[in-house]
């Protein structure tokens, strides 16, 4: 247990999903943010049970007496989080079925219930069912030694049967994934309002199961989806094709330990029978008033062809667009030369990813180009940055990549690439025993028209997704400093060979000596700080509940260091607690795009010094995980990065105060202040920058004096 005030990780974590619900109840967020962020809500939680429950549930099997730094029992942990969850849960369905429904109703698309089919309607989802439903169920039955297979995450109609005699049945019919989950209903007639209605597919399944069983009455039915264990990973130390080893991870992950139960449908002998079949009990199931995954819901809606109906107008439902912006000169004919006259910081999704795949693309091209060496964490399905790296491999460039097989919910994915790649003849290598390579980095090694080797170098906070790249926050680099490059090179030789563990005087590595540097840097702080010039801290993370960075923030503090933290999610820190961490401000921003940087200011006595990084504060990435934290070397990006940073901690819109007891507050402006919105000023930062770039020199001196005047 900590000798300092914390709070527990997962209690943090559902905050996080309040606060992300907080944005759905927001009436001054366009209807399809609403929807959206309701069914980021159930996403998060389906992961939240799968990782870190399935944890609490082992330590619970394991009969462990604490399970975090708060010393908490397991089993108490679990009834809170169970209790915390449903409050969070009907707050999230109240929300759909009370507000979301009837707005979507009036613009034009209506989710109907089975009690509200008209006649016309009943017989029309009949005939559809007959034909393009029934044949693709495959009902089985429940026995009372034998519960059938319930994939991970699928949803699945359970059915309560009567049969002639008076005997009691159950069953359970998985629905059909090929089938589009919303069926169109027929046209009103002529003068009818316009409106398109829809029904659920699992309504239409339980409406007419009494064809799918007969000779049978059908009692009762519900809809439910269970969510199991993917917390488990492949046992590194067992011999074999790693390959192998983790598809069978992901096969075993369909059938994995039942985690909890998400139930539509007021049918207690279902739940009951379905709740003995799976061993779970009350504690573990949720009784959801409404359908269940409502992302489906999102995601159909905002399908280009229902945004095209003309019931819909699409600029009042959304956000105003932000288009991603390129700057001038990312447009030269030659990357190089534009890195050779300093580095770049790019800022995704405000300026354009094409930055980023532009310098592997023209890597994977240019006959100067030798080698390529990068790090893939996370990509997406059809990444062009794997293609130009399969390009470079056939051009017959020496490309050596790290391909991370252990990052989760991409597994299948990434070992596809893997495949692709060694085929194309690049070098290939699977992360690093035991542990997760989370460390976004790319070297390119190209010979000079002199003959000389020259080294450039993309760091970055976030994966080379282009897909995440238009919906996450994330800062990179792309440098030709020779000091960076060559410990980048370093750093690639300790993933791929034998190389012992270096000590960098600029990169810091994780489970190396990342955290140490932190500690280093924080302790530092307290050095250099003093009444007349105090100390200040500025950091953004996803994450914090790293023990020994809290203990090294609570003596800074203690010190009088100021301390201001953006944490987007977990935060098991708490500010402003008396004579421990009076000078500790967090604030939390969300919005349009999901924050995914990690940034690090310290005033340091006047010598500014910045640094961007991979890596949350939390004991899995500075311990268990590859991550770098890189310098902002470059005086003038250095202050573009402290003001990114400042922008957070002005933020008065979708912005959140952490309280010292945990809980947190929306911040608020001031009576008379217009509110502002991070993401919307930072947007903004990055079009003043295109629109100066393009801007006459002249006009741009008269602009820069009229402001100084």
């Amino acid at each position: 247990m900590s000798s300092y005030p914390v709070s527990n990780r997962e209690l943090s974590w559902i905050e996080f999903n309040a606060r992300v619900l907080s944005e759905a109840l927001n009436h001054s967020t366009p209807l399809m943010e609403r929807l959206n962020f309701l069914s980021i809500v159930s996403s998060n939680f389906d992961e939240f049970f799968m990782i870190r429950v399935a944890s609490l549930k082992t330590a619970i099997r394991q009969k462990e007496h604490s399970f975090d730094a708060t010393g908490i029992d397991p089993e108490i942990l679990l009834s809170d989080i169970s209790d915390r969850v449903r409050q969070i849960m009907d707050q999230q369905y109240r929300c759909f079925t009370a507000e979301l429904l009837p707005a979507l109703a009036k613009e034009g698309i209506e989710i109907v219930a089975p009690p509200k089919w008209n006649a016309s309607e009943k017989h029309y989802l009949n005939g559809y069912f007959m034909d393009k439903v029934f044949p693709l169920i495959t009902p089985l039955r429940i026995e009372s030694d034998a519960f059938p297979s319930v994939g991970n995450l699928q949803i699945h109609c359970g059915f309560e049967l009567e049969t002639e005699s008076g005997a009691k049945n159950w069953a359970v019919a998985q629905v059909p994934r090929s089938a589009n989950r919303f069926v169109a209903l027929p046209k009103p007639a002529a003068g009818q309002p316009s409106s398109q209605r829809y029904a659920l597919l699992d309504d239409i399944i339980m409406s007419f199961a009494p064809s799918l069983f007969p000779g049978h009455k059908v009692l009762g039915s519900l809809a439910f989806k269970v969510i199991r264990d993917a917390d488990s990973g492949v046992d590194e130390e067992t011999p074999g094709d790693f390959l192998m080893a983790m598809e069978e991870v992901l096969a075993g992950r369909q059938n994995s330990t039942p985690i909890c139960l998400l139930a539509s449908g007021n049918e207690p002998s279902i739940l009951h029978v379905l709740q003995k079949g799976l061993g779970l009990g009350d504690i573990d199931t949720y009784n959801l008033n409404g359908p269940i995954n409502l992302g489906s819901f999102y995601e159909f809606i905002m399908n280009e062809e229902q945004l095209q109906k003309p019931a819909l107008q699409k600029a009042h439902l959304v956000n105003k667009p932000w288009s991603p912006i390129s700057l001038s000169e990312f447009n030269a004919s030659s990357i190089w030369d534009e890195i050779d006259r300093g580095d770049k910081l790019i800022h995704v999704p405000y300026e354009s990813f094409d930055q980023i795949r532009d310098f592997i693309d023209q890597a994977a091209d240019d006959p100067s180009v030798l080698a390529i060496k990068m790090t893939l964490y996370r990509t997406s399905g059809d990444s062009p940055i794997v293609r130009a790296l399969i390009r470079a491999a056939r051009n017959r460039k020496q490309v050596a990549v790290i391909v991370e097989l252990k990052a989760r919910f991409d597994e299948e994915r990434n070992i596809g690439w893997a495949s692709t790649l060694e085929q194309a003849g690049a070098i290939v290598t699977y992360g690093v025993a035991r542990l997760k390579v989370h460390a976004k980095a790319a070297l390119v090694i190209r010979r000079t028209k002199n003959g000389s080797i020259r080294k450039y170098l993309h760091l970055s906070t976030g994966n080379y997704n282009e897909k995440t790249a238009r919906l996450y926050s994330d800062l990179s680099i792309l440098t030709a400093n020779e000091d960076l490059c060559n410990e980048a090179s370093l750093f690639f030789n300790m993933l791929t060979g034998y190389s012992t563990i270096q000590s960098f005087n600029l990169l810091a590595v994780a489970p190396f000596d990342l955290k140490k540097r932190l500690i280093m840097l924080i302790e530092r702080e307290v050095q250099r700080s003093s009444s007349e010039s105090p100390g200040l801290i500025m950091a953004k993370m996803n994450a914090l509940a790293d023990p020994g960075i809290i203990e090294a923030l609570y003596n800074a503090s203690r010190a009088g260091v100021r301390i201001l933290l953006n944490v987007r999610g977990v935060c098991t820190l708490l500010p402003g607690v008396p004579g421990i961490s009076e000078t500790i401000e967090v604030r939390s921003v969300l919005g349009r795009y999901l924050e995914h940087s990690r940034m690090l200011y310290l005033r340091n006595g006047g010598m500014e010094e910045m640094y961007l990084s991979s890596a949350d504060w939390l004991p899995r990435n500075l311990e268990r995980r590859v991550e770098l934290m890189f310098p902002v070397l470059d005086e003038k990006l250095l202050k573009i990065c402290k003001n990114i940073l400042q922008t957070y901690f002005n933020a008065t819109e979708h912005a959140y105060r952490m309280c010292p007891d945990g809980k947190w507050e929306p911040v608020t402006p001031k009576p008379g202040e217009k509110p502002i919105s991070a993401q919307e000023m930072l947007y903004k930062r990055v079009k003043r920058l295109k629109e100066a770039a393009e801007m006459p020199q002249e006009q741009l001196k008269v602009r820069r004096r009229f402001r100084t005047e």
